[in-house]
């Protein structure tokens, strides 16, 4: 089967692109790479198309309408989840301001495992999370889970001691792995590489929202009296309840991907998979393939993206978890620590939707990562050269809300490993290597700080300081290698016959791309899009910087 493009332009418009399906001809283009003839299954959205029996035009209009569509239902979801997600795995974070060292008993390194241990919990899981992902409905998967880890954080009200804490925290982790992951998918399933940045940072932000909101909502909570529950234990049963109610949510809005979604009619479901035809990195398929997961193991970008993860998040699990602690050992009473914590989420708010609009702006990731490392070492610095005391308080806060423009780098780590790997299977997995790396840094980060190194956690500040220097260096090596990945690509297509530069228009906008459609003849395109190919497999992928 193939599909052919036939290219019409009427007198003062631009050229479009028409495709029709044609099962009797055989394939136009040939297939260079042998790793194809192991595919058995191509993409659904192909499937789709088929049975219609035609493709669609997309044009800045018709998209426009079918992204917003995507955009009302879709994100209110995303970003209720991950506000939830991050909100219950703060609540440790606010209990620690409400007594839960002294009335729970804990000492030396128990708080910090407390915090250490739902990312330990992830980093175990995430293989059963990156096969779950290929062969279970997404919607299906993120109910389930929303709910099974809010009953772990009610769970939490009636633990008393570390072990009891713990457990419930390393169900909470277990419960809670495959979100980012999934997230993740659900943006490379539903938009463009171009919209990719913003909508990962979007529901990325939410870390910034909890900050802000979350310690609002913690200081209100802490003031109710109990004589049966402690305020931190309040704080635990109110927003796991929460929780549990937003599973309905989910499971009955939203969609499972763009061929199954019910609020989108027969024209808009073909409109959706035509947005994502130039990404080349198809819509979804359930089958698992084996040969994927050989690639991504062996593909040295998948630990390029665990090494940025990894350190990126030793900073970020050390002053998550010990954040508000940060700011207590400035002078601070316990209220009003949780609300000089709301300015270190506005900030986080704005760099991180800053950032996705300076990614999108540019067309490139690696140059605004390394950008948004410099005012975190500022802020590092500051903190381990200002003395820690009242007099100090202003330049103090002003180290630590600068330090707080390091959550906008990781969004855009997601995004740059969501737009640079293709293939269901190998997408999943690339995911998961990442997210390891996330979990592995979140682990480790919270044990460089220690209640003992309070008030100037000097081992934790240098430690943070050291990994955003890395993360500059890293970003430099990824780079170059992604440009090596292009121009062995180049050569690829050479080979096979096809012109060597390729416009990528998954990156410009939809009039752009219409534009600049001659650059690469459709049929080329049509042959690989929906092909299940991994980005190596698939000579007319190309990578993003």
């Amino acid at each position: 089967m193939s599909q052919e493009a036939h290219v019409s332009q009427s007198k003062g418009q631009q050229e479009e692109f028409v495709e029709t399906i044609e099962p009797s001809q055989p394939s136009a283009a040939p297939h260079s790479d042998d790793g194809r003839k192991n595919q058995t299954q191509g993409d659904q959205a192909l499937q789709l198309i088929q049975e219609i029996g035609h493709s669609t035009i997309l044009t800045p209009e018709n998209n426009a309408k079918v992204l917003r569509k995507i955009d009302l239902r879709l994100l209110p979801i995303l970003l209720g989840i991950y506000f939830l997600q991050q909100l219950d795995k703060s609540t440790i974070s606010y209990a620690s301001i409400f007594g839960i060292v002294e009335k729970a008993n804990l000492h030396g390194q128990q708080y910090s495992w407390l915090g250490a241990s739902i990312y330990l919990a992830q980093l175990v899981f995430q293989p059963l999370v990156a096969y779950l992902l290929v062969k279970v409905p997404l919607a299906k998967f993120l109910a389930v889970s929303c709910l099974l880890w809010g009953i772990s954080l009610s769970c939490m009200t009636a633990a008393t001691n570390f072990g009891g804490l713990l457990a419930c925290r390393i169900f909470l982790g277990i419960f809670e792995a495959g979100i980012a992951p999934a997230f993740i998918a659900v943006t490379q399933m539903w938009y463009r590489r171009r919209e990719q940045p913003v909508r990962l940072s979007s529901w990325y932000a939410m870390n910034g929202v909890v900050n802000m909101f979350g310690s609002l909502i913690a200081y209100g909570l802490g003031h109710i009296h109990s004589s049966i529950f402690a305020s931190y234990q309040i704080i635990f049963l109110f927003f796991g309840l929460v929780t549990v109610a937003f599973s309905a949510v989910i499971l009955v809005f939203m969609p499972d991907s763009p061929i199954s979604a019910k609020f989108l009619h027969e024209e808009d479901k073909l409109l959706a998979i035509e947005r994502q035809r130039m990404n080349q990195q198809g819509v979804e398929s359930q089958e698992w393939k084996w040969d994927h997961v050989k690639e991504a193991c062996l593909d040295p970008k998948s630990w390029f993206w665990f090494a940025l993860m990894f350190s990126i998040s030793v900073p970020s699990g050390g002053i998550t978890t010990f954040g508000p602690l940060i700011i207590k050992s400035f002078g601070l009473s316990e209220y009003d620590t949780m609300l000089f914590n709301i300015p270190f989420g506005a900030v986080q708010l704005v760099a991180t939707m800053g950032g996705a609009w300076l990614a999108t702006v540019w067309k490139m990731k690696g140059p605004v990562l390394a950008l948004l490392c410099l005012p975190p070492i500022a802020g590092c610095v500051m903190l381990l050269q200002i003395t820690h005391d009242a007099a100090h308080k202003g330049p103090l806060l002003a180290g630590y809300y600068i330090i707080s423009v390091y959550p906008a780098i990781t969004p855009l780590i997601y995004s740059w490993s969501a737009g640079n790997t293709a293939g269901e299977t190998k997408k999943k997995v690339t995911t998961g290597i990442l997210y390891v790396g996330q979990c592995a840094g979140n682990v480790l980060g919270p044990n460089l700080y220690t209640t003992n190194d309070a008030p100037l956690y000097r081992r934790g500040l240098l430690s943070n300081l050291a990994m955003f220097c890395v993360l500059i260096l890293l970003i430099g090596a990824n780079m170059a290698y992604l440009y090596f990945l292009n121009k062995k690509h180049e050569q690829r297509r050479v080979a096979v016959g096809k012109s060597a530069k390729v416009v990528d228009q998954s990156m410009q906008t939809v009039q752009v791309a219409t534009d600049d459609k001659e650059a690469l003849p459709a049929q080329q395109m049509v042959d690989n899009a929906w092909k299940d190919l991994t980005d190596w497999q698939n000579e007319d992928f190309v990578y993003v910087f």
